[in-house]
């Protein structure tokens, strides 16, 4: 595959395409706006919500991002959701239920897209003073649809809860994970990265032997998989969760090292 060249770039974001600072690397805005330049699409494929990339937008003022792990589709340049697949309040009510049933100590929050609800108990990692969060109770949260639903343990390890989750929800939703803590990311059911990273593709014209996909966690696997089965590239950081390591075609250095850029520069 030495003279392989992609016709989409996507990649993900905290852990990958930012560095441990929180910002993209001269060098690496540089190697993405080569290639766009010179016709190719760059896709930011995150769990993040469009409220979290203005800052990123300041870099990165092209193209479209896949948010909430595949639900949202938004264009980065006019900050303008192009496309939502929500999950509806019949399943979430069933399903915060059961997971309130079988794990009392499990608390809940929401994305809207670009608002956020969380329940008093519920600790988010970080600013909850910033614009359009707000405190809410499970019962109002849940009445209309959601982006992303975010199912948090204090107490529970990681792997432990998520695989909880994962055997209540069943096949209603879709249930990933990002980070180091007991968080489970539920989605609408068959929504993933990839069916994000797809629609956009086919917008296109692209097929997924024809894209190129980085990513570090859990909640790439689907997309890794969707370029891997056509013949396309799925690209881990060399600190990626093992099960993504599993599923890779390449492997690349750290985020820290520019890691993106590097690997694109080789093509």
């Amino acid at each position: 595959m030495s003279d392989w060249r992609p016709r989409l770039i996507a990649s993900d974001m905290d852990g990958t395409l930012l560095r441990s600072d929180d910002t993209v690397s001269a060098a690496t805005v540089a190697e993405l706006e080569r290639w766009r330049a010179d016709g190719v699409p760059v896709v930011l494929a995150t769990g993040r919500p469009p409220r979290w990339m203005h800052r990123v937008r300041e870099v990165l003022r092209f193209g479209t991002a896949v948010c909430c792990n595949g639900a949202v589709l938004l264009d980065l340049e006019r900050f303008e959701i192009l496309h939502e697949e929500p999950v509806h309040p019949d399943v979430l009510r069933s399903v915060t239920n059961e997971l309130r049933r079988h794990q009392p100590d499990t608390w809940f929050a929401v994305e809207y897209g670009l608002e956020f609800r969380h329940e008093p108990i519920y600790r988010p990692r970080w600013d909850v003073n910033a614009p359009g969060v707000e405190v809410a109770t499970l019962e109002e949260m849940i009445t209309n649809p959601v982006a992303k639903l975010l199912a948090r343990h204090e107490h529970l390890p990681r792997d432990e809860f998520v695989r909880l989750v994962e055997e209540i929800v069943g096949d209603r939703a879709t249930v990933t994970h990002s980070g180091p803590d007991a968080l489970a990311e539920i989605s609408a059911a068959g929504v993933t990265k990839a069916s994000g990273l797809a629609r956009v593709a086919a917008d296109h014209g692209i097929g997924p032997e024809d894209v190129v996909v980085f990513g570090d966690m859990p909640n790439d696997i689907a997309a890794f998989e969707w370029v891997r089965a056509a013949g396309g590239r799925a690209v881990a950081m060399a600190h990626a969760h093992p099960g993504l390591l599993a599923v890779a075609t390449d492997v690349t250095v750290g985020n820290d090292e520019d890691g993106v850029a590097a690997f694109l520069d080789t093509l």
